[in-house]
């Protein structure tokens, strides 16, 4: 019998080959071409999952979910449970106060379609397993695998869940320490003072009783990505286009431009209105040395000390504070400032400022403890930040290799999803 001889696929003898026969173009390689994103509703922890599709280059081809807890009333008791049994609850009193006079205890049920504006985008989609999955599955062959990128305590049985699910569609990344069970995700990615409790310094400070439910409890595995600080948006391209949107408001102001960014307390930062006053002595003390000085506050900082500054400084003819009211300056401020002063609660802002590679001064180290100590000892020992103190000529300029987190742990996803035999496109 003859054997039977197959018609050549299209692209021999010269002719193009169709991207089905092409694997789309990297040589059989599934491309990741699209980003799913999860946030918690802190823009914080929703800026590192954007930072990190910016630098692999998904920002024009994402969708973003955030995970909502129930608000209102009990609920605001609540959020130390579990998500899951936090909405099981909700769900419950509302059964059982339904149509009472006490379902003011519980408030309705957020949209489907949530804001965005604290991320930069125009709508935010509630978080939904079971679609982000489906879609996930139903597009693979077309358009290839799904990146998904989760940060924040309260996604990750969401992030997890779709892992486990969709393992063959997806690749999934959880940022910030989970605490536990880390072969849940493809990559973690997450702050080296996440594992201050397991040096030396961090065990002096835990009694040995209760050093078991400190976490993590080891070393970094091979699926986790260290990095400096927290990742953000803040790229050259992003600051280059700030300082074209900002050019006609700040390049005019006298310099040097001091920014001073203002964060608010934590539970291992805590500070109040003598912080405010400390900051307004020392900013007296270096204003000869400024051109203009522009003070923002976050939505953390406590009323008092944001009322306690802006009393000091009001109608200062070298000093403006912002009003809270849009456009926020605070990319323009990163790409037009010549030196900052941030409150050493905020690591996201000192993340932000130290990527620029300018004068970077920290203010109310002295009031943080445990994790918080290590990433300010690391950014003093890389040059990145100094004390604040009043005695500085803001004028005297220094400078220091850029902190590069987003693009250093891109280049680690490359590597990690090149193993799967997978590319980013």
């Amino acid at each position: 019998m003859r054997p039977i001889r197959l018609p050549e696929p299209p692209g021999v003898d010269g002719m193009e080959t169709p991207e089905i026969f092409s694997g789309s173009g990297t040589g059989g390689a599934a491309v990741v071409r699209r980003a799913v994103l999860i946030g918690n509703g802190s823009p914080g922890a929703e800026n590192q999952c954007l930072g990190l599709a910016r630098a692999l280059g998904l920002a024009d081809n994402l969708t973003f979910y955030r995970v909502t807890r129930p608000r209102g009333g009990i609920n605001e008791w609540l959020h130390f449970l579990p998500i899951s049994m936090h909405k099981f609850i909700d769900q419950i009193l509302r059964q059982f106060f339904r149509n009472t006079r006490f379902a003011i205890v519980v408030q309705g049920r957020k949209p489907r379609v949530l804001n965005g504006a604290s991320v930069g985008l125009s709508a935010v989609l509630e978080a939904n397993v079971k679609k982000i999955v489906t879609v996930a599955r139903d597009t693979y062959e077309k358009e290839g695998p799904t990146l998904v990128v989760a940060c924040g305590w309260d996604t990750i049985s969401y992030s997890s869940l779709i892992r486990k699910v969709a393992s063959d569609n997806v690749f999934v990344i959880q940022i910030q320490h989970p605490r536990s069970r880390l072969d849940r995700f493809d990559l973690v990615v997450t702050p080296r003072h996440d594992y201050y409790a397991l040096t030396a310094s961090g065990q002096q400070e835990v009694p040995h009783l209760f050093r078991r439910w400190i976490t993590p409890q080891e070393p970094p595995r091979s699926n986790v990505v260290l990095t400096v600080g927290a990742l953000h948006q803040a790229d050259s391209a992003a600051l280059r286009l700030a300082a074209i949107a900002w050019h006609d408001e700040l390049a005019p102001l006298p310099k040097p431009l001091l920014i001073v960014s203002i964060g608010g307390p934590t539970r291992n930062c805590k500070y109040g209105v003598d912080l405010a006053r400390q900051l307004i002595t020392s900013l007296y003390n270096v204003l000869d040395s400024c051109g203009s000085v522009r003070i923002s506050f976050s939505p953390r900082t406590p009323w008092k000390v944001a009322d306690t500054i802006f009393k000091e400084f009001a109608g200062h003819p070298k000093v403006y504070i912002w009003n809270g009211e849009e456009p926020n300056p605070h990319m323009g401020h990163l790409a037009w400032a010549d030196a900052f002063v941030i409150t050493a609660d905020s690591i996201s802002m000192l993340s932000e400022a130290g990527s620029t590679g300018k004068p970077v001064y920290v203010i109310g180290t002295e009031h943080c403890k445990w994790k918080f100590s290590a990433f300010h000892k690391t950014l003093r020992e890389r040059g990145v930040v100094r004390p604040f103190t009043g005695l500085e000529d803001i004028s005297n300029s220094w400078s220091y290799p850029p902190l590069n987190d987003a693009i250093e742990v891109a280049t680690r996803v490359r590597e990690v999803i090149a193993e799967r035999g997978w590319t980013v496109g």
